[in-house]
């Protein structure tokens, strides 16, 4: 009896040992020190090689930075200058027309490769999407009809304000507290475009819209809006990515430089706004 145990207690006590050199063994395959290399080796730029293009993603109803002429091409001021530094970069773009609000998603999920549409930086941005440096000034206006009597902020007590869901419109409004608790109601919009309609049409009283964008309605149609002489806030406009993409980002950043030092940015912006405004 008394070997019988010895046998079982020496079985035991191997076992023991056995299980504790396997799980030393183990230990260094669990840092996941060969993985960790992997995910932080940025390869987005060869990527875009490869693929021989990069996809920008946009509204094209945001004139003049990036909307339809009458014939149904692309064009605009953003339009531009992506081409230019695509070029430059040696490798094609592709436009793809996204609804504005999913914008971020859209690039999260790898639908689109940067979002370059009078994209306003913000930090709340910033916390999910990496920016190149400012390109644009802009700010964000209250717009009216012509003959509104609107004629500031404290005026839209009550009334009903248009702007366009998910953009830096919305963001600027909310931030003016006490205009923003004023005001009866907000409707959301897919576009500029269908807030402005709306306004014309009388189905609201004031819009929040872009400068930029306000500027250029207003020069081609004389006579239907007219801005407030009390902006929100002012920003400034850069082009979005992808945290992740560290080399497509140095690689964009290097021909925006470029074309800024050479006068190409100059030129285009005299093009569509008449005057130099890249910053």
């Amino acid at each position: 009896m008394k070997k019988l145990l010895f046998i079982m207690l020496s079985i035991v006590l191997t076992l023991s040992i056995v299980l504790a050199g396997c799980s030393g063994t183990e230990k260094p395959a669990d840092t996941g020190v060969g993985q960790q290399q992997s995910e932080t080796q940025d390869s987005s730029w060869e990527e875009i090689k490869t693929k021989g293009k990069f996809i920008v993603g946009l509204d094209d109803t945001f004139a003049p930075m990036g909307f339809r002429d009458d014939k149904g091409e692309l064009v605009g001021f953003d339009i531009e200058l992506a081409k230019e530094a695509a070029k430059r970069m040696g490798v094609e773009v592709e436009f793809k027309p996204i609804v504005w609000s999913t914008a971020i998603t859209e690039l999260q999920n790898k639908n689109i490769d940067v979002i370059w549409n009078g994209l306003t930086i913000t930090d709340e941005r910033k916390e999910k999407i990496a920016f190149t440096k400012p390109y644009m000034e802009n700010k964000q206006d209250l717009v009216v009809a012509v003959g509104s009597p609107i004629k500031s902020k404290k005026d839209l007590a009550g009334k009903i304000v248009g702007l366009q869901d998910g953009s830096s419109s919305e963001h600027a409004l909310q931030k003016d507290e006490v205009t923003f608790k004023s005001i009866k109601e907000v409707k959301k919009y897919d576009s500029n475009d269908e807030v402005l309609m709306d306004l014309k049409a009388g189905r609201i009283d004031a819009a929040v819209i872009d400068d930029v964008v306000v500027r250029y309605y207003i020069q081609k149609r004389a006579g239907e809006y007219e801005i407030v002489d009390e902006p929100f806030s002012a920003e400034e406009f850069g082009v979005g990515l992808r945290k992740s993409d560290v080399s497509f980002l140095n690689e964009l950043q290097k021909a925006l430089d470029e074309m800024k030092e050479d006068g190409t940015s100059s030129k285009i912006s005299q093009e569509w706004f008449g005057e130099d405004v890249v910053k």
